[in-house]
């Protein structure tokens, strides 16, 4: 039986599109009736014919993927779109790598680990760019004999 023409009044009553009207199909004789707006508004209020829920996205797919690159996966040379600096410039992995070191050091002499002399020699060191980053510094200090070989760097970067 055809119910086109139902369903396209169904869909302009409801507010939606036809796809998302739904006519229960053991009541489909009295469906086929129905040709006025009052008859199929009759049909909508004894639930024979509704509205289907509205179909989203799924989000699923996404959030798997983004738990992937949070572990550092998918972030291959084909995903990549700017250039190294694009992505993160020179300038805020320069902040990053001298703000742990300045606060190791700052640590180290706060708590009597080196004297201030030391803490300036390699306070301007760092700023210099002796170092690739805070371990490199340690190792450097630990060269020179000016720390322990069992010293473990603070817990804060």
């Amino acid at each position: 039986m055809d119910v086109k023409y139902q369903r396209r009044l169904a869909a302009e009553i409801l507010d939606c599109g036809t796809e998302r009207v739904w006519i229960d199909d053991t009541m489909l004789d009295e469906v086929v009736e129905a040709i006025t707006r009052e008859e199929v508004k009759k049909l909508i209020n004894s639930d024979i014919i509704k509205k289907k829920p509205k179909e989203g996205n799924s989000r699923g797919r996404h959030r798997h993927d983004k738990a992937q690159r949070s572990k550092g996966r998918r972030k291959g040379y084909g995903k990549r779109k700017g250039t190294k600096n694009a992505r993160e410039s020179k300038k805020e992995s320069w902040k990053k790598r001298i703000r742990s070191m300045r606060k190791e050091l700052r640590y180290m002499r706060d708590n009597d680990i080196i004297e201030r002399s030391v803490y300036r020699k390699f306070y301007n060191k760092a700023k210099g760019g002796t170092f690739e980053d805070k371990s490199d510094m340690i190792v450097h200090m630990k060269m020179e004999g000016i720390l322990d070989e069992d010293y473990e760097p603070s817990g804060g970067d």
